[in-house]
């Protein structure tokens, strides 16, 4: 039982899982960039009062699915999403779904996903894949973040699928519910809406932990972090958000970067000026985030850790919120009609 699908590898997994599964279902426009930006996956939030592995939980990314869901929602496709009980019906509905040719996404737990290396593996459960098949006792899996597609045992499929802590998936599975040939007009629109939503979120909305308050919050945090609990803690606190930002999917960083590749795109359907110039200064941002990183790993690692060093990655994150804002405030004000 393998159905006739495409591998396109990718550089966070719910960009590529959206991607694929939409090429497969007929959209041949898209693209990881517009799917990220169409799904205004571009997101920061940091909340104090909730930890994740010994560090401050810090995302720079949407929930997980939003970005399927959106992406699909603004294109008018139709999906289906579920979560199960039981890891009977979860099975049951998977094997149902692979019957009717219909490859499907799935939300999984990182930590025992047997061909990721062993350093790559820790309990983080907002991976997505795509199942596209099953041989004998083992899942055809194609994960975006791999080079090449790869296989599970049922076993191993179904406890990344139950795995255990924050964010369970509980089986999560979804798809397009219909094939669908889009328009370059509904494209545009569906981009124009992408933009606005990403735009009013990292700059307008109220909550101070958000967007790039958000940012702003994180960095006036550092400061205060090495008074009140030390240079070993506050760096441990710094690599946590150089996790986030390097190894989970793209991360910070790396997000910018894609966010630039979807304003270019953008581009090709919207040709404002304002697109490229935008494009232009997320990836100086990008870069700005690349650099901070370094700079936090070494306070980490014991190499820079004088009370200056903190003031230095407190003002690199005040730098790059102010620089997101102007860019996204643009990005919101301007008008593409």
């Amino acid at each position: 039982m393998k159905i006739d699908f495409k591998h396109i590898q990718s550089a966070h997994c719910e960009n590529g899982v959206t991607t694929n599964l939409l090429q497969h279902a007929g959209v041949h426009q898209i693209t990881e960039p517009l799917a990220f930006g169409i799904g205004a996956g571009i997101f920061y939030i940091h909340i104090p009062f909730m930890k994740v592995n010994d560090g401050p939980a810090i995302s720079f990314r949407t929930a997980p699915g939003t970005i399927f869901r959106r992406t699909c929602k603004l294109l008018g496709i139709k999906t289906e999403h579920k979560t199960f009980r039981t890891k009977e019906k979860a099975s049951s509905f998977l094997e149902n779904c692979l019957e009717q040719n219909q490859p499907v996404g799935c939300q999984v737990g990182v930590y025992f996903l047997t061909y990721f290396p062993k350093e790559y593996r820790f309990h983080f459960n907002a991976h997505n894949l795509v199942v596209y098949g099953k041989e004998a006792d083992n899942y055809l899996i194609s994960d975006p973040v791999m080079e090449t597609v790869t296989t599970l045992s049922s076993y191993d499929l179904e406890r990344v699928r139950f795995a255990k802590g924050a964010l369970a998936p509980n089986g999560h599975i979804y798809f397009p519910k219909e094939k669908k040939q889009i328009n370059s007009e509904v494209i545009r629109k569906a981009i124009v809406k992408g933009i606005k939503h990403a735009s009013w979120f990292m700059t307008e909305t109220p909550v101070p932990i958000l967007g790039t308050n958000g940012i702003k919050f994180t960095a006036k945090r550092i400061v205060k972090w090495h008074e009140k609990l030390g240079t070993k803690t506050t760096g441990i606190y710094l690599a946590q958000l150089v996790r986030m930002q390097e190894e989970i999917g793209t991360g910070g960083g790396g997000f910018r970067f894609v966010y630039a590749a979807f304003l270019e795109q953008a581009y090709q359907y919207l040709p404002n000026q304002i697109l490229l110039e935008t494009s232009t200064d997320f990836s100086v941002i990008g870069d700005l985030w690349r650099t901070a990183a370094v700079h936090a790993a070494g306070i980490y690692r014991g190499r820079t850790t004088e009370k200056a060093d903190f003031k230095i990655m407190s003002e690199m994150l005040l730098e790059i919120a102010g620089k997101e804002h102007t860019a996204f405030q643009k990005l919101l004000k301007t008008k593409y009609d």
